[in-house]
């Protein structure tokens, strides 16, 4: 009973201190308003005939706000919500006043003027004198002048960087000013659109959008201000209508978690409410642990070397990029025939490492000669071999294309690491390069046998360049791969198309991707390393592509098959139904690196796979596709016979393939 009677007194004071200043504030904007349209020593004449004018107002002012009750709002947390209350009261307020004024007919000595100036002095006042008392609370509570760090490291709030819309993102500001216990500090604010970039929200920087994280990153890295997470501001399910997958993938290989609210859907900031994060890990979408993979081993092999990668400004090559200008190589050498992914690259590059010597080279792996000047200038020690043709349904439509550059391009690049002195060669691929069905499949084998029949051939010669085969499934985020296109598929509504109900993948992370890159190639340059292995990462059980597409409708806040469809539109040509890590012929063996499995292949003869390759080569440059597809598929079945006795015409390339 008595904390109910000091409750009630309390909250009868409050309002009794409020309907006194908005009094006040009533009488002052009648009083300013004669003053501003008459003038001053003429209003003290006005208001002196007409005595009843001044406390009629501030009677019907205050029955007004009472039956609007402004009194019941909580000053310290006034927002934009309060003023349009406070605009709709000050209006209400007037015109009762001139239409009882009306009435009993007191009205004419009110210049019409004379509402509207009131209304406005009125609006300011009262909004003026809400919005200080906000002020002050945030002044008092430190948001003007926080305290001083905290002395241990445990009690240390995280460094994060906000994304999402500017309202979503002004909302999340408040509500961490007032719980200092929220474990978060903002470095930075990524705007979903970029227009406020330059500007400050709340204090806080906006630095640009989530497409430049990467470059946002390095510069507050530069300033002692790294992040150590993202936090999205607004409801989950708007991440839909953002690239998901590509904010996760370069946060993975940035080190930075990315944090949400689950069950967010709009901010009423009230007292006592308190915020309520969750990790997104991109286990959500693969269904297992990412693969703990050691990168000790790495520096040794990078530091203090001159580096070159090809396919540079792509997803792997852009990965293998960051990762090795940590290690600080001598010289870093990015090549890639793509202009704006170089530039992009170089660019990156330039703002997160300017110590760092590079020189980006504009160059496709089909220059057989620009490249092989490319490695007499720079003589790389280690070269990384990313550049590729990886899309299915477009390598089987341009079968030539694909042999220029998976297969007669990896030659090139191996053939160049070997004349000029090279330490190693790594050559990324894929699992669908194992019993190949599509072509892209059979181009990617092609690379992988030329390099293994290379790295067969220098058995005995310790000076020899080592050539590495490095092969994994899909990765997540990559461009042009199965995740962003749901995304896309998501951002329009759906359906998700999926090719099969069965169809399965092997999936990892990019950051995972790179990581077998480096640490094989750091493996592979050890004594006693076998020649021709390939180095397959351990990716759990293949996953069913249905099931991915289940967990991103549900990542999104929706449900699969009621907020979402997905469609069954049958396997595209090329495709395989399941995909394998290992040839047939090839011999699985444990590794010394955890999470990676090894293969004993059975190479074909160096000498054989260049006449294969010669032979390629010529149908490719006279663009005769159904040649290309034929005397490749048929190195494959071990035709070298046939291959052997190629020609230099199509015609006769037909003829003696057909009669094998």
């Amino acid at each position: 009973m008595t904390i109910s009677l000091e409750h009630r007194t309390s909250s009868l004071a409050r309002a009794s201190l409020i309907y006194l200043i908005d009094g006040v504030i009533a009488a002052i904007s009648l009083v300013a308003a004669i003053s501003l349209r008459v003038g001053s020593l003429r209003a003290e004449q006005v208001l002196a005939e007409h005595r009843a004018a001044l406390p009629l107002f501030v009677a019907v002012a205050l029955v007004t706000f009472a039956a609007m009750r402004l009194h019941r709002q909580v000053w310290r947390y006034s927002s934009t919500d309060e003023i349009f209350g406070i605009i709709k009261a000050a209006s209400v307020a007037v015109f009762a006043y001139v239409a009882l004024l009306i009435v009993i007919g007191g009205a004419d000595w009110l210049p019409r003027s004379i509402p509207v100036i009131q209304w406005l002095v009125l609006v300011v006042l009262m909004g003026g004198a809400r919005m200080a008392r906000r002020l002050a609370a945030e002044y008092l509570g430190g948001r003007f002048h926080p305290p001083a760090a905290t002395a241990h490291p445990e009690h240390a709030k995280r460094s994060a960087l906000l994304f999402g819309s500017s309202d979503d993102i002004e909302q999340l500001l408040r509500q961490l000013e007032r719980e200092p216990d929220a474990g978060f500090r903002a470095v930075g604010i990524l705007d979903e659109t970029g227009a406020h970039t330059g500007a400050r929200l709340r204090g806080v920087a906006v630095v640009g959008r989530p497409a430049d994280l990467s470059r946002v990153v390095g510069n507050l890295a530069a300033k002692g201000e790294r992040p150590a997470c993202l936090i999205f501001a607004g409801p989950v399910e708007r991440l839909q209508r953002m690239a998901m997958v590509d904010i996760i993938a370069q946060a993975q290989s940035l080190d930075l978690e990315i944090a949400y609210r689950p069950g967010f859907i709009g901010f009423a900031p009230e007292p006592g409410a308190t915020l309520d994060f969750r990790f997104l890990n991109v286990a959500d979408l693969l269904g297992r642990a990412q693969a703990p993979l050691d990168g000790r081993a790495v520096a040794g092999m990078i530091a203090g070397r001159r580096i070159l990668v090809t396919g540079a400004g792509g997803t792997i090559g852009r990965e293998l990029v960051r990762q090795i200008a940590e290690f600080a190589p001598a010289q870093l050498v990015l090549l890639d025939a793509n202009e704006f992914n170089l530039y992009d690259v170089d660019l990156e590059m330039r703002e997160n490492h300017p110590q760092l010597s590079r020189t980006p080279v504009l160059c496709s792996i089909r220059q057989r000669k620009q490249l092989m000047q490319v490695f007499a200038e720079h003589r790389p020690e280690l070269v990384f071999h990313a550049a590729a043709l990886k899309h299915v349904p477009l390598v089987e439509l341009h079968p030539s294309a694909g042999i220029q550059t998976n297969v007669l391009g990896t030659r090139n690049v191996a053939d160049a690491a070997r004349r000029y002195g090279a330490r190693a060669m790594v050559q990324v691929s894929t699992d669908k390069a194992v019993n190949p069905v599509g072509f892209m499949g059979v181009t990617k084998r092609l690379g992988e046998l030329y390099c293994q029949a290379l790295d067969m051939a220098s058995r005995g010669d310790p000076a020899a360049p080592r050539f590495i085969t490095v092969r994994f499934g899909n990765v997540l985020g990559s461009s042009g791969s199965l995740i962003p296109l749901f995304q896309r598929q998501l951002s329009r509504g759906g359906p998700l198309t999926v090719t099969h109900p069965e169809i399965e993948r092997f999936f990892m992370t990019v950051h995972e991707a790179v990581q077998l890159i480096l640490q094989s190639a750091s493996r592979g340059l050890r004594d006693g390393m076998h020649h021709g292995r390939i180095f397959v990462l351990d990716m759990g059980d293949p996953i069913r592509v249905i099931d991915i597409a289940r967990r991103m409708i549900r990542l999104a806040g929706l449900d699969p098959e009621i907020d979402v469809g997905i469609d069954i539109i049958g396997l595209r040509p090329g495709e395989k139904l399941y995909e394998e890590l290992f040839d047939v012929e090839e011999e699985r063996l444990p590794s010394s690196i955890p999470g990676v499995f090894e293969a004993e292949p059975r190479p074909i003869p160096l000498r054989t796979l260049n006449k294969a390759f010669d032979a390629l080569e010529r149908a490719s440059d006279e663009a005769d596709d159904k040649a290309c597809v034929v005397i490749a598929t048929g190195l494959l079945d071990r035709k070298e016979a046939l291959v052997a006795e190629v020609t230099t015409t199509p015609t006769a390339r037909l003829e003696v393939i057909a009669h094998g």
